[in-house]
Order: structure tokens, then sequence, then C-alpha cells
């Protein structure tokens, strides 16, 4: 996720669930799922799962999950680095907090390979926690991160309007874009 151009990877450093088809997050469901390439390759697969009566404009006022499955290497350096460069299109913070939450990140965050799964859970007024193989690997404890984390892939700022949309793919209705 470090690579690239602006925009060429948007969601990078999510975290890994287990293989099970079960949501991660009680009563929860697939939204949507979909895939972020970079010049052609697969960088990783990505799926939402959120508990019905999620509203994607208001995204960050819902539990949710984020699964990746990555399809390439990457250290928690790259992720946590290009994770906070994503998260200056959602919001806007100081460098002090860029430092603080990328330092976080890389801390709460594995190094990847292909295969991995990493699942990011969000809470409203939470942080973020993340899972590998069904156990939790890390967390940042900062509300207003999780919010600007999980906006990535869910916020309309997002760099990946398309992965954004796959994502919300069962939250639209007949006749809505």
């Amino acid at each position: 996720m470090a690579q690239g151009p602006q925009g060429a990877q948007g969601a990078q450093g999510i975290v890994a669930a287990s293989p099970s088809a079960s949501a991660p997050l009680a009563g929860a469901r697939l939204v949507g799922q979909g895939t972020l390439r970079f010049l052609g390759f697969e960088v990783y697969r990505a799926r939402l799962w959120a508990q019905p009566g999620f509203d994607a404009d208001q995204y960050s006022a819902h539990p949710l999950a984020l699964e990746l499955t990555y399809q390439r290497n990457f250290t928690a350096e790259a992720i946590a680095k290009r994770s906070i460069e994503e998260m200056r299109r959602v919001g806007s913070f100081t460098p002090q907090q860029a430092t603080h939450w990328q330092q976080a990140l890389q801390a709460a965050l594995p190094d990847v390979k292909p295969g991995d799964r990493l699942l990011g859970l969000y809470q409203p007024g939470a942080g973020a926690v993340f899972k590998m193989g069904g156990r939790v690997v890390g967390e940042v404890a900062d509300a207003e991160f999780s919010r600007l984390f999980f906006g990535i892939w869910l916020s309309p700022q997002t760099s990946e309007p398309g992965l954004r949309r796959e994502l919300l793919a069962a939250t639209r209705t007949a006749g809505q874009p």
C-alpha cells in the first residue's frame, strides 16, 4: 500500500478476520465487497459488514467491520504511512496527531503477505481494533483516528470511489446511483 501515486491504494492497512463465512460483528451482514487494483495488479480484496440500519452517508455513526485480504507483501510501516496519507483526504489533523497515529497504527498492525486477512472493527466514539486469524493483533484507542481511518474506504472523499461503491453496494436501493 505504500507504493504508487496518490489514490492508487486508497485503503490500506486493515485487518484480518478468520476465513469463516460468519459475520465478524454481532448481527452484521455483508454489505459489499470489492478489489483494489494498482496498475492492473490486485493489492487487496475488501469486504464490509454492518448491522441492519447502516447508513453509508453516516458511516461513522454505526459499528462496522472491514476485512482486507492482501494479495501483496506490505510492512506495517508502509501500511501505516499510506493510511495517514489517505486519512488526510477524509479530514484534517495536526502534524502531531499524524505522527502519533502513524506510530500507533504501525505498532497495531502486523506485516502482511499474500493471503493474510486483516479485520478492522469500528465502534462509534471508540478506537479501532484489528484482528488477524481470529485474534486481536492491536488497537488504536482514539475515536477521531478510527473515524478517519475507516473513512479511507467509506468517506465520499476516498481516493477510490469505485471501491467505495462496491463496498456499499447493498446499501443502495433501486434508482439510487
